[in-house]
C-alpha cells in the first residue's frame, strides 16, 4: 500500500496549530484595498480559523490524525 499524500493545494494555504485548530489567511486583501477602511484591512491581516463544520475535511486533506 503506498503512502497517503498530503493535498498539495491545502498544505500551501492551511496550517494546523499545536492545539489542533486549522489556520488560514483571510481572503480579500490581495488587491483593490484602497476602498477598504483601515480597520477592515487590519482585521483581514489577523489569523483566521476554519469553522468546525469544515475542520475535519481540512485535517483529512492535510493528513492529520
Amino acid at each position: 500500500m503506498p503512502k497517503m499524500k498530503t493535498h498539495s493545494g491545502a498544505k500551501k494555504r492551511f496550517k494546523v496549530t499545536a492545539n489542533g485548530k486549522v489556520k488560514h489567511k483571510a481572503s480579500g486583501k490581495n488587491h483593490i484595498n484602497a476602498k477598504l477602511s483601515p480597520e477592515r484591512r487590519n482585521r483581514l491581516g489577523g489569523a483566521q480559523y476554519v469553522g468546525p463544520a469544515f475542520e475535519q475535511k481540512m485535517k483529512r486533506l492535510l493528513r492529520v490524525a
